[in-house]
């Protein structure tokens, strides 16, 4: 039979898993086509604000790559638009003077961030967060302005705001309500959650409406309707999103708020169906990914033939870790009149519960800081059960009979664990068995279980543990380096020594990799551990990413930032004065000093790199490497009045110490001469903080997208103490940790007891001591290796590309 025409206007998340599901019902009934118009393949928009926080990339999130739609024989037009639908003849027609005709066609045209329509909404520094060129939009004005107000107290502002103050920004947010996230949490949740993100550093500006950008060409502030004023270099509008219905507006079709369907998602125009946040369904129109996934396969059932199941609606139910924090609601979570509720509240610790009833059944809940009972609720919600036998505060607890069991052994076979995509414990675990299933990965892949949020990645690492039972190893150990190998990186570690192996290709061909050239995952990953086991191995450059490769950071327009190292943060006379004119010679933009007290040259031209650095003469800062970057140090007991230490002298030797040693990820380390801590020491992988009579070493500090203090490691009362336990601590992470893992996730997966244990004992520590002093003697400074190199010079930055 020939097969049909189906074209999907709109490669979002909804759309695609609808595609997903017409693959496994009848892969060879459709010739498929899908226009997107953003440049990017299908991605993850939920994690738009680990992007924007610069703890992934693009292709981190992406979900099905361009391979993906070539493996199915699917058109994929990126960057292009459809703007009209003849529906008579049966055809679409883009903004590049495309037309493609159909047998079938979906709208998935999703959502459009919605601006506020006041005077200076268009101003430049005013943008929308919705998706990667507005990742883009905020990164850029971060390296450039320090002040920004976000607009909107819901989750898409406060992920902005998060992500805005560890890109270094100053951050106001600014709701017109009086409680935040009103659409998720109840008046206490909000409340807890407000306290906890004043703590992280967020500014409120509850109950004000804006009137005003206020600038000239840019924005420069926002005035309020009670004429007060918030400054801003920069301005976020996250206050909602409205369904995209232009497109089926102008085309004839039925629109209200979104464009109308249906129980099986059809429109009123035949063969065209929505689906997704630009479809309104009974009056309903959803923004959360689980009810567009149950929606996209309603319709590939009623598309494919394959089914007769209706859409009836979903049930709301959010599972959130907002800035670190877990919160939870489903259902009807507000009391009124027809409504009684049950309420925990320990505000020592900031755990919050609420569960409302009506009619002896649990219609809703709320839960701050502590949402292990979220799947048992809402199952309670769906199903309806009656509770009128049950105490009602019992239902906030587990029963007794389960306490003695684990979490997951209690959870009946139908219990959904990942929400997102309908996936419950009976499937992941048959999946297990049936699919000899090790992996987080693996489960992933195979049953969408943790694909979309990831919140329930717990969950589903403890259903292989107890699936699994004695032949279980820790998920971390089984993880496999990528999806080109199924091993782990303590097999690959294993195979590398016992073999003998001493390149990345040869690892990979020997290993028997699936793909023979590797990913841009692995290929790091491998000479990273094979430069760790060897100190000797010479980096392969081909394996490095660009900015490693081209020892400075890549900017979006093509240039250059070259920050050359000031140790401790401390510099002279003299090199300002090379910097000065290595600035002038090279005509630089921008000159600006970083969070890590250095000077950070922006703009420079690839083909001027080896003469900046030749004329700086200074060694690299390496502020582009998987190494050391800085260590941040305060003035001291030499000026400051409040100083018990020398934290500067200090930080300058440790600094000189680990300078171009190659660690998993970067490194940031800190010394501050008392406990007011102005190097901001509690949030360093390694800090170090002056005390009366010695020093506190913390460990593990990250103020990057999930901020983390650091956990105290030990007391040292000497600085020979300290340059004795840095050594050891670093040596034990660049050998344990997995590569791209920060200190503050490595510590959370090995201990800190157990740290504690290695670096304590003598014999241990005076060996990883001796391991990294190696390594370090093997150590060369890159600017001026290349320099030096004509060859490299020549191949790296005379020709067309990196």
């Amino acid at each position: 039979m020939k097969k049909k025409k189906l074209v999907l206007v709109g490669n979002g998340m909804a759309g695609v898993r609808c595609i997903e599901e017409i693959l496994k019902m009848n892969a060879e009934a459709f010739d498929i086509t899908i226009f997107g118009s953003e440049p990017h393949p299908n991605y993850n928009r939920i994690l738009l604000s680990t992007v924007l926080q610069g703890d992934t990339s693009i292709q981190d999130i992406t979900l099905n790559d361009r391979a993906w739609y070539e493996k199915n024989n699917i058109t994929l037009y990126t960057g292009e638009t459809v703007t009209s639908i003849d529906s008579d003849r049966k055809s679409v027609h883009t903004d590049l003077g495309r037309e493609v005709e159909y047998d079938r066609l979906i709208l998935a045209t999703g959502s459009k961030p919605f601006m506020l329509p006041v005077p200076g909404a268009g101003k430049e520094g005013v943008t929308a967060f919705r998706d990667i060129k507005d990742c883009e939009t905020m990164i850029d004005a971060a390296q450039n302005y320090k002040k920004a107000v976000v607009i909107g107290g819901g989750l898409l502002g406060l992920e902005a705001a998060r992500g805005l103050i560890n890109l270094g920004m100053q951050v106001d947010v600014v709701h017109l309500g009086n409680q935040l996230m009103d659409r998720q949490l109840d008046g206490t949740a909000a409340a807890l959650l407000k306290k906890e993100l004043e703590q992280q550093g967020m500014t409120f500006l509850m109950e004000k409406q804006t009137t005003e950008i206020i600038g000239d060409m840019r924005a420069e502030g926002v005035r309020f309707s009670d004429g007060s004023v918030a400054n801003a270099d920069l301005v976020v509008m996250a206050v909602g999103i409205r369904p995209n219905v232009q497109l089926a507006k102008n085309s004839g079709i039925a629109v209200n708020r979104g464009i109308l369907v249906n129980d099986y998602l059809e429109t009123e125009v035949p063969d065209i169906y929505a689906v997704g946040e630009c479809a309104e369904h009974r009056e309903m129109v959803y923004g959360l990914v689980a009810p567009l996934y149950a929606q996209g396969k309603i319709l590939a059932e009623r598309i494919t033939e394959t089914g007769s199941n209706k859409y009836e609606g979903s049930v709301i139910s959010t599972q959130l870790k907002v800035s670190g924090v877990d919160v939870f609601s489903a259902g009807h979570f507000m009391e009124d009149e027809h409504t009684k509720s049950v309420k925990i509240f320990d505000e020592l610790e900031g755990v919050y519960k609420k569960i409302v009833f009506q009619d002896n059944r649990v219609i809703g809940a709320v839960m701050f800081g502590e949402i292990q009972d979220g799947p048992r609720l809402l199952k309670m919600i769906l199903e309806k059960q009656d509770v009128s036998g049950i105490p009602k505060i019992a239902v906030l607890a587990t029963p007794e009979e389960e306490a003695a069991e684990s979490a997951v052994a209690s959870m009946p076979e139908n219990e959904v664990v990942c929400g997102c995509n309908g996936v419950t414990k009976g499937a992941i675990c048959d999946a297990i068995v049936n699919q000899g299933l090790t992996s987080l990965d693996e489960v992933r892949d195979c049953t969408n279980a943790s694909r979309s949020c990831g919140g329930c990645k717990p969950v589903v690492s403890e259903l292989l543990e107890y699936t699994l039972g004695d032949d279980f190893k820790y998920i971390e150990q089984k993880e496999a380096i990528c999806s080109c190998t199924s091993l782990s990186r303590e097999e690959v570690l294993e195979e590398i020594k016992s073999k003998n192996l001493k390149f990345v290709k040869e690892v990979m061909h020997v290993l028997d990799w699936k793909e023979k050239e590797g990913c841009s995952k692995c290929r790091p990953a491998l000479n990273y551990y094979l430069g760790m086991m060897n100190p000797q191995h010479e980096d392969e450059a081909a394996s490095k990413f660009v900015n490693e490769r081209m020892h400075a950071n890549i900017q979006k327009d093509g240039t250059y930032s070259v920050v050359p190292r000031m140790y401790g943060g401390v510099t002279t006379a003299e090199d300002l004065r090379k910097i000065a004119n290595v600035a002038e010679a090279y005509n630089v933009p921008m000159i600006k000093l970083t969070g890590g007290q250095r000077i950070d040259l922006l703009g420079i031209k690839k083909e001027d790199l080896p003469n900046v650095w030749a004329e700086l003469d200074m060694p690299s800062g390496y502020a582009y490497g998987k190494t050391l970057r800085t260590v941040k140090t305060c003035v001291g007991e030499q000026f400051c009045r409040f100083g018990t230490q020398d934290s500067t002298s200090l930080g300058i030797e440790l600094e000189k110490k680990f300078e171009r040693l190659n660690t998993p990820h970067k490194v940031k380390m800190s010394v501050s001469a008392c406990p007011r801590n102005c190097a901001e020491s509690g949030i360093k992988d390694f800090g170090i903080v002056g005390v009366d009579g010695g020093f506190e070493l913390y460990v593990g500090g990250n103020g990057g997208t999930h901020l983390r203090a650091g956990d105290l490691l030990c007391t040292v009362e000497t600085k020979e103490e300290v340059v004795m336990m840095a050594p050891a601590f670093i040596q034990y992470y660049r050998e344990t940790a997995h590569y791209l893992e920060r200190t503050s996730k490595w510590i959370e997966r090995m201990g800190l007891e157990h740290v504690r244990e290695v670096l304590f004992d003598e014999d241990s520590r005076s060996q990883l001591v001796g391991r990294i002093e190696e390594a370090l003697s093997y150590t060369k400074e890159p600017w001026k290796e290349i320099i030096k190199n004509k060859e490299t010079k020549e191949k790296l930055f005379e020709s067309l590309s990196v």
